[in-house]
């Protein structure tokens, strides 16, 4: 089989997982500038939603689809309510608040359900081509990435809501000169953030090992490729899920797992060094 194939379908796979999983991120710290350590938290609540629904006897679909993303955006809503509604504009504050909270969600998780490793059956069947072998769940997250790409920019770009959002998190006093509630507006903001993470753990939780300390590997990567990708939460998250993704699965297949991840954070630090204010802060500048 051709070896360009193979990594292509590769560097599609992690990037589309990458994208998932970076796109609550690029809401809750592109938009409103909270640096949400609790981030893989979310994807971790998000799995376990997932798990618990599917072992219950509900629908794997309904589970990873609606539960999942319903479950962690009230969970969402109510840490903004009591925790991060005071935190605005105190970005190392925000910081430490959220590592707590972090540790208090794992903690949590870890009495109730344990340390051992759940998950659930992979949906739908695989495929060959050649000796290459994978699962149409993957192309299944393939299209979920781009749904949720569409439908993020749909919203964020067309849609009443979207516009005054972006108005309150660029001039939150402004915005209530004209009689918009600022409150309400982060709220609703990191609400969908939330949601959408949840979603992300969701559809990962076939493919991934669930464990209450399961967001620790996801967290730092996501962080840097928002940074990376800038300030534009669709095209900056985008561009570099795919580039980081690409170098990721490239330097796994070329060498091991562990160095692909070393290779992916040395260009990340390469990519932030050489472009301060991401990717899209230099190519898409008034971009969505």
């Amino acid at each position: 089989m051709d070896l360009s194939l193979i990594i292509a379908l590769d560097v599609v796979n992690g990037a589309s997982a990458l994208f998932l999983l970076c796109l609550g991120l690029a809401i809750i710290f592109g938009m409103m500038k909270i640096i949400n350590l609790a981030h893989g938290e979310f994807v971790m609540l998000g799995a376990y939603a997932t798990v618990i629904s599917a072992n219950a006897g509900l629908n794997i679909w309904i589970a990873m689809l609606l539960v999942a993303p319903l479950f962690v955006g009230l969970v969402g809503l109510v840490i903004e309510r009591c925790l991060i509604r005071f935190l605005y504009g105190r970005l190392v504050d925000s910081m430490l608040a959220t590592w707590g909270l972090s540790l208090c969600l794992i903690g949590l998780v870890t009495t109730i359900f344990g340390n051992t490793i759940n998950g659930v059956p992979t949906p739908l069947g695989g495929f060959q081509i050649g000796a290459y072998r994978s699962s149409w769940y993957t192309i299944f997250l393939f299209g979920m990435a781009v749904l949720m790409m569409a439908l993020v920019y749909g919203v964020m770009r067309f849609t009443r809501f979207g516009l005054v959002a972006r108005a309150v998190m660029l001039n939150p006093g402004m915005a209530a000169t004209l009689g918009v509630n600022p409150a309400k507006i982060y709220m609703a903001t990191f609400g969908i953030g939330a949601a959408v993470t949840g979603l992300a753990g969701g559809l990962l939780a076939p493919v991934s090992g669930i464990t209450p300390v399961m967001g620790t590997a996801f967290v730092a990567k996501c962080f840097i490729t928002v940074v990376g990708g800038g300030a534009a939460i669709i095209s900056g998250t985008l561009s570099a899920a795919g580039l980081f993704g690409f170098v990721n699965q490239v330097g796994a297949f070329l060498t091991t797992p562990v160095y692909g991840e070393v290779i992916l954070f040395l260009s990340a630090i390469l990519l932030i060094r050489l472009l301060p204010q991401g990717i899209s802060g230099r190519f898409f500048k008034g971009t969505l």
